[in-house]
């Protein structure tokens, strides 16, 4: 019977049938299986007698250990040299990968226990391959021996990559004072082959998450090789650097953190495969269009979570590039005529000159604020066009084929104007009680000087100071307002241009004096800008594109006397310094503002009036320089103390 049972091949070279297969030498993580066969010449046979193939090709559970580190184990209880050591495996030796080389705890002895280890051992920790007789086996990623099949970055085996994506970036820390540490990046559940790379003062520290909501964290303290969640981690630390790697696949959702320590900036660059697990599934056809007479029905795509096994918006999968959304597919149905008597057909049919019912959206609406984030909303609506161009509504299931577009959406996102004061300006005296000014700014979101703010939140541009100085003359009744240039040049700094989207001249800040003392200039670019109002930002326009007279580009200025000269204006200075200052007119201004103590107590005096410098918009007394360019009224007087003296 035996002889029968052999193959030609079998009777051509004299070797008997194959016996059965092996107990497996395992029973998990990947094992050995052999089969023998018998010679059955006197003569010698050519082939080998014995085969092997893999067995218990599935995982081991994580408590079961490293199977090279068992076997070490095995010789804890055998004495070596006269005395007991534990012994810990010593894997990926180049020379013999499938020799039991074990090292003594907490010693530097290596010793070779046994001349092979048993079989189905990995030859190598990353690496399939497997030890069978002491000789090394290429195991490819279909677990079949002498296969070449590897993995795919994504962990498929003779996959295209199509099911992940590689991420790869830089982070830059910021350091804050309020802030300790700060979050690098969040790698998700099932990456691959993550690298991180922190170079500077600052410490990496995990946060991770498990599928049932378990949080941890490890502060990676010390250089090692470790398990976080049962995720094997390799992690390197350096004076100026540490090196953070985990081949993966992730147990768990992880989330690496940077741990502030010096004032220097560090940076982490990081890589690794993002599993894409959110993909598009097709659904079934959608109920016929028509009862009868001939319609059509569609299939949509929906986004399926491949952890959760359920479906998701959208948006999910629209996270991914390398998603696809399916297109529908579209056939025809219900293509019996109708009943005379109560059939009844809800569209025309289908054919190939007959569009797919489409969304068509009206305009957006105005945005609701002009700044600080508002909504704009349109209406969205399913409609069908006929074979001569009709366009029609219809039901919207009808358009669920595609995503519906939003009715809303946010717009005017970026902050509004706000007051932006700068630094006070010296005080205006040298002893006693003055005033100082400061320039107080509109700003916008791009940092320019712009328009619109509330004049309600404006900060005040004048204030009392008072200078620690004894003052060797009479103390003023009032504060001394300031000299004129620097008031000029707090007022004219308020006003400023805002860009619009009718092309318009946009004057930039003026340059500082170019001189530090006396008379001097100063000049400042004018462009012709407008605002694009989709993209709200500015674009710069040739000049002859605006219309109106262009702002002066070059100003007098005064700094100040110089040392030794007069405090005082001269009539040319002050013509200098209001040529281009009309709006003085308007703002400032002479009044009356009652009468002097009569000159005599009784027997008959006068009474002379008291005019004042006035901002007409404050009501507050003003330089007498600043009503310069006003008239001032004529003197007037009044009799007083009439009575008649009482005799002495």
């Amino acid at each position: 019977s035996s002889r029968s049972a052999r193959s030609e091949e079998d009777q051509d070279s004299l070797w008997d049938a194959w016996g059965s297969w092996s107990e497996c030498s395992r029973t998990c993580g990947g094992g050995a299986s052999y089969s023998l066969r018998r010679c059955l010449s006197s003569k010698t046979c050519e082939g080998r007698n014995i085969r092997y193939k893999t067995c218990s090709n599935v995982d081991c559970p994580p408590e079961a250990g490293d199977f090279r580190a068992q076997q070490c184990s095995a010789h804890n209880d055998v004495k070596y040299q006269g005395q007991f050591y534990e012994w810990l495996p010593v894997s990926n030796d180049p020379d013999n990968p499938c020799s039991l080389k074990c090292q003594a705890r907490g010693a530097a002895l290596v010793v070779e226990l046994a001349p092979k280890v048993l079989d189905g051992t990995r030859c190598y920790t990353e690496s399939l391959d497997m030890c069978i007789s002491g000789l090394c086996q290429i195991v490819g990623c279909d677990r079949q021996l002498g296969s070449t099949v590897k993995e795919d970055n994504c962990g498929v085996c003779n996959g295209d990559g199509s099911t992940c994506r590689l991420v790869r970036g830089q982070y830059k820390s910021q350091l804050s004072t309020n802030k300790l540490d700060d979050t690098v990046v969040a790698i998700p559940y099932g990456s691959r082959q993550v690298r991180l790379v922190l170079k500077g003062p600052d410490h990496l520290f995990l946060e991770t998450k498990t599928l049932q909501g378990v949080k941890n964290e490890n502060s990676l303290s010390f250089t090692g090789s470790f398990l976080v969640d049962n995720s094997s981690i390799d992690f390197q630390k350096f004076p100026d650097k540490e090196i953070l790697r985990i081949p993966g696949p992730l147990t768990a959702d992880f989330t690496i953190k940077i741990r502030y320590a010096g004032a220097a900036d560090s940076s982490v660059q990081f890589i690794f495969y993002q599993p894409i697990i959110h993909q598009w599934r097709e659904t079934d056809f959608f109920p016929c269009s028509a009862s009868c007479g001939g319609g059509y029905q569609l299939t949509s795509a929906e986004c399926f979570d491949l952890r959760s096994s359920r479906v998701v918006a959208d948006q999910y999968c629209h996270y991914y590039p390398e998603n696809i959304k399916p297109k529908p597919k579209l056939q025809e149905c219900n293509l019996d005529p109708c009943p005379a008597s109560d059939g009844y057909k809800q569209i025309m049919p289908y054919d190939l000159y007959h569009p797919l019912p489409r969304w068509e959206s009206t305009p957006w609406t105005a945005c609701s604020t002009s700044c600080g984030g508002g909504i704009q909303s349109r209406s969205v609506s399913c409609v069908e066009e006929d074979i001569q161009g009709h366009i029609s509504p219809v039901e919207e299931w009808k358009c669920m084929y595609t995503p519906k577009m939003p009715v809303i959406q946010p717009c005017n996102i970026f902050d509004c104007p706000k007051w932006l004061a700068q630094e006070w300006s010296p005080c205006t005296v040298t002893c006693g009680q003055g005033l100082r000014y400061r320039v107080v700014l509109c700003i916008d979101y791009r940092g320019m000087h712009t328009g619109g703010c509330s004049i309600k939140t404006k900060p005040h541009i004048k204030e009392e100071c008072i200078v620690h100085t004894p003052c060797y003359k009479p103390k003023e009744k009032l504060p001394v307002e300031a000299k004129l240039p620097w008031y000029k040049q707090a007022q004219e700094l308020e006003e400023g241009a805002v860009v619009s989207e009718e092309p318009s001249f946009i004057p930039e800040a003026w340059s500082t004096c170019s001189v530090t003392c006396g008379a001097g200039s100063q000049v400042r670019l004018v462009k012709c800008q407008v605002l694009l109002s989709f993209s709200q930002s500015v674009a710069d326009l040739p000049i002859d594109e605006c219309e109106g007279p262009k702002p002066v580009s070059q100003r007098a200025c005064y700094s100040g006397p110089c040392s030794g000269e007069s405090t005082e204006y001269t009539p040319e200075e002050i013509k200098l310094l209001y040529s281009s200052l009309q709006e003085f007119d308007e703002l400032y201004d002479w009044e009356y503002e009652g009468f002097t103590e009569c000159s005599e107590s009784c027997g008959g005096g006068v009474q002379e009036t008291v005019v004042t410098c006035l901002n007409k918009q404050t009501r507050e007394t003003a330089n007498e320089m600043l009503c310069v360019t006003s008239r001032r009224p004529p003197q007037l007087l009044k009799a007083c103390s009439l009575n008649p003296c009482p005799p002495r």
